[in-house]
C-alpha cells in the first residue's frame, strides 16, 4: 500500500512538474504569496546545486507543528525547483532543525544560522518553541522566492515586536460577511465540527506564513448563540486544526448573552449572577479549548448592548468579563463608540469615554483603537486616544477589507495607510513595556529599558499589545475579491511582525512572489501599489473630506444626503458645505477635537495656511475662494484633485498593459478589468461631487475643467440595491 502510494506521489510530482515549467501558465491567485512559482536562470540552477536537504528526522521532540515545519520546507524547496528536488549529495546543504520546546512559552523568535562544519554547509533553524521554527521556514521561502541564494542568506535574527497579531472576522454564522467584497464567510459553521473544510488549512497556512497568531471568527456585532455548547464544538474543530500553526482562535462576545441565553434577568456586569454566569461560561470554553484567546467585545456603540445601559463604565463590563477569564485569555473591548444622543463632535467621543478611565482597566484587558477616529477613512488623522492613555493596554485596528476605499475594486495598498498611523509621533510619552528585555534584536539597537521615552510613536504605544486587522478574506477563489488585495493582507502580517518595515519593500517582497521577480517589474508594480491610497482619497475624499460616501452600502458618492435619522450618519454633518465654504472645524473655534492632541501635534494642524493639504478640511472650513499653496483658490485646488486622480489611474491602466508579458493571462486580465472600473468609479465620484458642490456655491467650472456629463438629480436617482458587504 505505501509503494503504490509512494508512486502515486512521484506522478504527481512529474505532473506538477511539466505544469510547472510551462511559461506564464493561467493562474486564479489562491495560492497567495505561497505560490512558490519555480525559480530561472541563476537562482534555480544555484538551487539545484545546492541540492538543499530538509533533515528527516527531528532531533526535538516531535510536534505536528515541527512536523508542517519541515513539510512546508521540503514542498517549498520543490516546487521553486520546477516541482522535484534534486537527489541529495555528499555536498547538499542540510538544513537542521533546533526548536526548543513546543509549550509555546517562547517568543516565536528564530535564528537562521548558515554555516560549514568540515566542509559541510549546513543552515541551522533555531528557536525557543516550534512555532519559531515554523516561521523561520516561512522567511527561508520567502527569501528563496525573492530570489536570494541558498547559502547567501544572512545569519537572521528574527522576532515579532507585537506578541498579538490578529485578523478580525466580520463573518455571520448565516454566511453573510459585513463589510465583505469577496464573497461569502470561509466558515462553514453548518457542517462543523463533523467536517472541516479543507481551505480552513490553507487559510492557517496563509496566516502563519506571515506570523498572524490570532483570530476572531465572528462578528463584532455578535450573535449570543454563539457562545452556546453547540458553537463552542464547531470552536474547538477549528482550534484544533490552527493550533499547529500558531493560531489561537478568540470569540466576538455580546454583552447581553446572560439574558439572551442564559435567561437571566439582566446583564448587569455588577450583578453576582451574571458575574457567575460568565465564569461558567468561559471555564466551558476552556474545558474545550484551553488556548482559547478570549473575547472581542463591541458595546454601546451603533445600539450594541453594553454596561452604561445599567450605568456601569467600559472598565467595569471588561473587568468583569477578565474576570471570568482569569490568567487563561484576553478582553479585547474596542473604544469604537458613538451616541446619536451625544451632541458633541463624532470624532471626539471615544477620547471622551475612554481617556478619564485610563488605569481602570484589568491586566488582561486590551482596548483596541481604530487607526483614526472616525471610522476607516481614506485618510484620518491618527486618533488621539494613541497618545492619552498611557496606563491603558492598547492595540491598533485596522481595516483591511475596503470598506471605503472601493470595496475590492480597482487597487488600494493599504501599508501606507499603516505606515503613516504608526510612525506618527504622539507628542506624549507612553508606558514602558514591562515584559522581559529582548536577547535578539533585528529590528534596530535595543532600547535602554531606564532611559523614559520623551514623545512615543503610535507603534511605541501598541508594540507591548499588538494590532488587528478587520479581515477582507472571503470564499472567492482568489480569498480576496481582487488579486491586489491580497497585498494588503500580507502587509498587515508583515508590519505586525515588524512596524519598522516600509511599505515599498512591503510592496516589493509581496509582488516578487506572487507576480514576478523581473526586478524592473517588481519595482513597477511597487510604485502603482505605493500610489493607489492616495489615487482613492483624491477622487473620494480630496483636502480632507470624509464620509461622503453613499447610505448603507458606503458606494460612491453621496455627499447631498442630509436627512438621516442620526446626525453623524449624514455626509452633510462631514463638509457643512454652503455657499460660503467648506469643511469641518475642528479647532478651538469650532469642535475643539485638535485639542485631544498634544500641543506639539496639535499645532501642525491649526494654522490652515500651514497645514498639511491632506487634513485641510478635516479640521478647517474655509471658503471656496481660500487661497491655498500654489496659489489656487480651494475650489480650483479641489477641483484639480478630481482631475489628477483621472490622469493617475489612466497611467496606471497603461503601466499594468506594459507588464502584459510578466503576468500570466489569467490575472492580468482580471487586473486590468477592475482598473477599468476604478476609473469609472473615479469619474463618477468627480462629476457627481463637482454638481453637488457646484449646486451649493453656485460658482462655475474652474477653467479648463471638463464638462459635467448628467445632472445632479441622475446621480442622486443612482441606487446598489446588490451592493456587496451591507
Amino acid at each position: 500500500m505505501m509503494r503504490g502510494r509512494g508512486l502515486v506521489n512521484r506522478l504527481a510530482i512529474a505532473i506538477a512538474a511539466i505544469l510547472l515549467a510551462a511559461p506564464l501558465r493561467a493562474e486564479d491567485g489562491y495560492a497567495l504569496w505561497l505560490r512558490h512559482a519555480p525559480l530561472e536562470g541563476e537562482a534555480l540552477a544555484d538551487l539545484r546545486a545546492a541540492a538543499p536537504v530538509v533533515m528527516g528526522d527531528l532531533t526535538d521532540p516531535v510536534s505536528p507543528t515541527l512536523v508542517i515545519a519541515r513539510d512546508e520546507l521540503r514542498r517549498g524547496l520543490a516546487a521553486l525547483q520546477g516541482g522535484e528536488s534534486a537527489a541529495p549529495r555528499p555536498d547538499s546543504v542540510t538544513l537542521v532543525f533546533r526548536c526548543g520546546t513546543d509549550k509555546g512559552d517562547g517568543d516565536n523568535g528564530f535564528l537562521l544560522l548558515p554555516m560549514t562544519i568540515e566542509n559541510h554547509r549546513t543552515i541551522q533553524i533555531s528557536a525557543s518553541d516550534h512555532v519559531g521554527c515554523l516561521y523561520a521556514s516561512y522567511k527561508l521561502l520567502r527569501e528563496l522566492g525573492q530570489g536570494t541564494r541558498l547559502m547567501a542568506i544572512p545569519r537572521r535574527v528574527d522576532y515579532p515586536v507585537m506578541p498579538l497579531r490578529m485578523l478580525n472576522h466580520w463573518d455571520n454564522p448565516d454566511g453573510h460577511v459585513e463589510r465583505g467584497y469577496a464573497g461569502r464567510s470561509i466558515f462553514d459553521w453548518w457542517h462543523l465540527p463533523e467536517k472541516l473544510d479543507p481551505r480552513m488549512i490553507d487559510y492557517a497556512r496563509a496566516n502563519a506564513s506571515i506570523g498572524i497568531n490570532g483570530v476572531v471568527v465572528n462578528n463584532v456585532n455578535a450573535k449570543a448563540f454563539m457562545l452556546e455548547a453547540r458553537y463552542i464544538a464547531k470552536l474547538k474543530r477549528l482550534a484544533d486544526a490552527w493550533r499547529p500553526y500558531g493560531i489561537r482562535v478568540f470569540l466576538s462576545a455580546r454583552f447581553s448573552a446572560p439574558m439572551e441565553i442564559g435567561g437571566l434577568a439582566t446583564a448587569d456586569p455588577l450583578d453576582p449572577a451574571v458575574e457567575a454566569w460568565w465564569q461558567a461560561k468561559a471555564d466551558e470554553i476552556y474545558a474545550s479549548i484551553p488556548d482559547f484567546g478570549g473575547f472581542l467585545v463591541k458595546a454601546n456603540s451603533e445600539g450594541q448592548p453594553g454596561p452604561q445601559d445599567y450605568g456601569r463604565s467600559h472598565a467595569e463590563g471588561a473587568n468583569m468579563l477578565a474576570a471570568a477569564l482569569g490568567e487563561r485569555g484576553t478582553v479585547i473591548w474596542r473604544a469604537f463608540v458613538y451616541k446619536a444622543e451625544d451632541s458633541i463632535d463624532r470624532t471626539m467621543q471615544a477620547y471622551a469615554e475612554f481617556v478619564p478611565l485610563d488605569g481602570q482597566f484589568a491586566d488582561n484587558v486590551i482596548v483596541q483603537v481604530k487607526n483614526g477616529p472616525l471610522d476607516f477613512q481614506p485618510r484620518e488623522p491618527f486618533h488621539p486616544l494613541f497618545g492619552a492613555m498611557p496606563n491603558t493596554r492598547l492595540m491598533l485596528e485596522a481595516q483591511i477589507t475596503r470598506e471605503y476605499l472601493g470595496q475590492a475594486t480597482g487597487m488600494a495598498y493599504l501599508a501606507p495607510t499603516w505606515e503613516e498611523v504608526l510612525k506618527a509621533n504622539t507628542g506624549r510619552p507612553a508606558a514602558r513595556d514591562r515584559r522581559e528585555p529582548r536577547i535578539w534584536s533585528s529590528h534596530g539597537p535595543e532600547v535602554d529599558p531606564n532611559e523614559p521615552i520623551a514623545s512615543a510613536t503610535v507603534a511605541q504605544v501598541v508594540a507591548p499589545v499588538g494590532m488587528a486587522g478587520v479581515a477582507n478574506t472571503g470564499s472567492d477563489r482568489n480569498w480576496t475579491g481582487t488579486h491586489f488585495d491580497q497585498a494588503n493582507w500580507y502587509a498587515f502580517g508583515r508590519l505586525a511582525w515588524n512596524p519598522s518595515l516600509s511599505s515599498e519593500d512591503i510592496a516589493r517582497e509581496w509582488a516578487a512572489q506572487t507576480f514576478t521577480r523581473d526586478p524592473e517589474a517588481t519595482r513597477r508594480i511597487s510604485a502603482m501599489m505605493l500610489a493607489s491610497r492616495d489615487l482613492v482619497a483624491q477622487y473620494t475624499a480630496p483636502l480632507g473630506l470624509a464620509h461622503l460616501m453613499g447610505t448603507g452600502h458606503h458606494y460612491g458618492p453621496a455627499p447631498w444626503v442630509c436627512d438621516l435619522e442620526r446626525p453623524e450618519w449624514n455626509p452633510c454633518y462631514y463638509h457643512r458645505a454652503d455657499k460660503e465654504g467648506i469643511g469641518f472645524d475642528r479647532t478651538e473655534n469650532g469642535s475643539g477635537a485638535l485639542a485631544q492632541y498634544a500641543p506639539g501635534v496639535a499645532a501642525q494642524w491649526a494654522d490652515p495656511a500651514t497645514i498639511d493639504e491632506d487634513y485641510l478640511l478635516w479640521f478647517h472650513r474655509v471658503r471656496w475662494d481660500h487661497r491655498i499653496k500654489g496659489g489656487d483658490t480651494l475650489w480650483e485646488r479641489l477641483s484639480a484633485e478630481y482631475a489628477w486622480a483621472e490622469i493617475g489611474l489612466q497611467a496606471r491602466m497603461q503601466g499594468w498593459e506594459a507588464l502584459r508579458g510578466h503576468i500570466d493571462p489569467e490575472r492580468h486580465a482580471a487586473v486590468a478589468a477592475d482598473m477599468a472600473r476604478e476609473l469609472k468609479d473615479a469619474r463618477w465620484w468627480r462629476d457627481a461631487s463637482m454638481a453637488y458642490w457646484q449646486s451649493i456655491n453656485g460658482l462655475p467650472l474652474p477653467a479648463g475643467a471638463r464638462p459635467i456629463p448628467e445632472s445632479l438629480e441622475a446621480y442622486k436617482a443612482r441606487s446598489f440595491p446588490e451592493a456587496p458587504g451591507q
